[in-house]
């Protein structure tokens, strides 16, 4: 039985790392980027990393989700942004992705013993890509089990149900695919012994947050899953149906006009407050989103730290 969802007072969702930097940009509405100054940058890479503190009552607790590609960068920007590794109270992994897992050894180290670190279903798979038009396999890796249980830091907890990692926030447990259209990529491969198989990306996470009085915030690593199945899988498991914000990854990166008018219509009926694409979701579909829904789009920034407040 799914427990009571806690509603947050305020939310700060901080962008370690994204795709994209620019210290010219002006703020969003709902937060305030990162200016860099001499000797003090951004470290913007392929890679995606975020830092989520929840207020209820006036208790913070502190949560991160996705290391990024480039450690020293990772922690770089953690540096700048003020963000302490010994204060998160919990570690959690969207899916098994070098440029979501790579910094993960490095922030560890600099934790507290035996903090909670979520992980879903095939998070140390190995994993490889195909560029398409071409049969030629390229090795993403996997992330290493054993390295990160020789420290003492990490106590892995594997997640299959929608579940609280802290105080008003949440992992959305195995994400259903409901939509027609959100069918992954054929040129995305898992190896399951001796095969290599479509990766389907079923323990894939997404966090979900409940912002008293303004609805959900849902935070995607690469919605590999689809990003409308991710937020339709957040309004199910969570029982909230107003939806706040939908910011991350959105995996639209190569996909075809079709699946992006698709996915931009299935988005605006769902009708957030703001729509903050990052990382994998490519500039075709940000450019759609931009033209389709105007009023709610902030285009993301690494080093940003956006508030949201009940």
């Amino acid at each position: 039985m799914r427990t009571e969802f806690l509603a947050v007072d305020r939310l700060t969702l901080t962008i370690i790392t994204d795709n994209y930097y620019d210290a010219l940009r002006p703020d969003p509405p709902v937060g305030k980027r990162f200016r860099a100054s001499p000797g003090a940058s951004m470290h913007a890479e392929h890679g995606l990393s975020c830092h989520l503190e929840t207020v209820i009552n006036g208790e913070s607790r502190f949560f991160m989700f996705d290391y990024g590609l480039d450690p020293v960068g990772i922690i770089n920007n953690m540096e700048l942004l003020g963000i302490d590794v010994g204060k998160v109270d919990a570690f959690g992994l969207s899916h098994g992705h070098f440029d979501h897992f790579s910094g993960l050894l490095a922030i560890l180290e600099r934790a507290r013993p035996t903090t909670p670190f979520y992980v879903g279903e095939e998070a140390f798979a190995h994993r490889y890509s195909r560029r398409p038009g071409s049969d030629d396999l390229i090795d993403l890796g996997h992330l290493d089990r054993e390295a990160i249980e020789r420290l003492d830091s990490a106590e892995m907890v594997e997640v299959r149900e929608f579940v609280e990692v802290i105080p008003g926030c949440c992992l959305t447990g195995a994400i259903e695919r409901v939509t027609s259209y959100e069918r992954g990529s054929a040129n995305l491969l898992i190896q399951r012994e001796n095969a290599f198989e479509q990766d389907y990306f079923t323990g894939e996470q997404a966090v979900v947050c409940n912002v008293k009085e303004k609805g959900l915030v849902i935070l995607s690593g690469c919605a590999h899953r689809g990003i409308v199945n991710t937020v339709r899988h957040a309004q199910t498991v969570s029982g909230i149906e107003k939806v706040h914000a939908v910011i991350g990854g959105f995996h639209l990166i190569n996909a075809t006009p079709e699946i992006i008018e698709k996915t931009v219509s299935d988005i605006k009926a769902i009708a957030p407050d703001y729509v903050i694409p990052a990382h994998c979701t490519g500039f075709e579909a940000i450019t759609h989103l931009a033209h389709a829904m105007p009023g709610q789009l902030i285009l993301n920034t690494a080093g940003t730290k956006y508030e949201f407040t009940g």
